[in-house]
């Protein structure tokens, strides 16, 4: 077998981008001569908070909303518990039920999972086999107390977009608050929560080429939540703790060039997914796409192949040199496959040999070839080896 040896392929851009250099450059500063915290009322101090605020405007510009509805996070995580706890106690008189889906992110789906043991209500909704929610189930799910649905825009796994604006149409006629973890989106998808009828968004800045452990949430002016991270004054009072202001400058700075690029940069990545998914799907047998076809991210590419284990796979690939993920969490110490890949129906031992290739703006074309050619000797291999006959999975 081939080894490469002089490059490596990174496929994994759903998990994290590297840092853009013109980001790092607008960082460095804070770290060194601007070094003030942005909630003293001295010169330095205030020329961070003008930094900070600055941020602010950049992140709200993307999604066509005003700065005073960003809060700065330390990224997605915390940006789904600051918005679903938030909203779930302050809104705890007028009901007690929540509505999600079965293939959120375990920063959504654990968050619920604890507010049911706060005596809160919540329903999981199914999903069909491309991973989109049903409207109608939606709409029935949803009753007199019921204070929010929370669903995510784009699923980090397979790459499905839900439909948001026909989403949003239900909970406005309904009067539900709706959120939305759009960590995978932003940066990826031209979102206008205005025009979408958004109430909370999720972000997180290491997704769209800017720094990790910064975030932010987008929480509607007319939204009632309650901090749960008390202490100081930062963020209007809704978020405290000294402000990040380095990496805050980050994400402003990736957020800007993301919205100004991000027609270009899916164009390109649609190129490379369009040709992986084409090429795998005619030359290697027995393989199922996971995720709809057409409303998916750019460069989102999830494929289960039949008859053999994703972790040997991504083994043999990254002794090839290609940096990929599984559809399986067994790398990660359980034996249990994707969460994601179950509820779109999938069997365990299928959802067990899937592959996430996430490409970025680092690949090229000649990347994916050899990915693909990789592939089709790697799949080739395991098989001869597997006890699994995948003609009779």
């Amino acid at each position: 077998m081939k080894i490469l040896m002089d490059k490596i392929i990174y496929v994994d851009h759903s998990a994290t981008t590297y840092v853009k250099k013109e980001v790092l450059d607008e960082m460095l500063p804070y770290f060194t001569e601007k070094y003030g915290n942005a909630s003293s009322p001295y010169k330095i101090g205030g020329e961070n908070r003008n930094a900070v605020e600055k941020a602010r405007e950049q992140v709200a510009k993307a999604i066509n909303a005003e700065a005073r509805e960003i809060y700065f996070t330390a990224g997605g995580s915390e940006s789904d518990n600051m918005i679903i706890r938030g909203i779930a106690y302050a809104n705890k008189t007028k009901g007690n039920h929540i509505i999600t889906c079965k293939i959120e992110h375990p920063a959504v789906l654990e968050t619920c999972k604890a507010l049911e043991k706060e005596g809160f209500e919540v329903t999981y909704l199914s999903v069909d086999e491309n991973g989109f929610i049903s409207l109608d189930e939606l709409r029935n799910s949803i009753k007199d107390t019921t204070i929010l649905v929370s669903i995510m825009f784009a699923n980090n796994e397979i790459g499905t977009i839900q439909n948001i604006s026909e989403i949003t149409k239900i909970t406005k006629f309904k009067g539900v608050y709706f959120h939305t973890d759009a960590v995978q989106a932003v940066g990826n998808v031209n979102i206008d929560v205005e025009a979408l009828g958004i109430d909370a968004l999720s972000m997180s800045a290491h997704k769209f080429y800017g720094p990790k452990g910064i975030g932010a949430a987008y929480i509607r002016k007319t939204v009632k939540f309650t901090p749960i991270i008390t202490g100081g004054h930062q963020e209007k009072g809704k978020r405290a703790g000294t402000e990040n202001v380095p990496a805050i400058v980050g994400m402003g700075k990736a957020i800007e060039l993301a919205a100004a690029n991000i027609e270009s940069y899916n164009k390109k990545l649609m190129e490379l997914r369009d040709y992986t998914i084409d090429r795998i799907l005619n030359e290697i047998p027995y393989v199922k796409l996971n995720g709809d076809r057409k409303s998916r991210l750019a460069g989102s590419v999830n494929i289960s192949f039949k008859g053999i284990e994703g972790e040997s796979l991504l083994l043999m690939l990254d002794m090839k040199g290609i940096e990929a993920s599984s559809g399986s969490a067994c790398t990660s110490g359980s034996l249990d496959p994707s969460h994601v890949l179950l509820a779109i129906g999938l069997k365990h031992e299928i959802a067990h040999g899937s592959l996430r290739l996430s490409y970025g703006e680092c690949n090229t074309m000649e990347d994916a070839k050899y990915i693909v050619d990789s592939l089709i000797e790697i799949v080739a291999r395991l098989r001869e080896m597997s006890p699994l006959d995948a003609s009779e999975m």
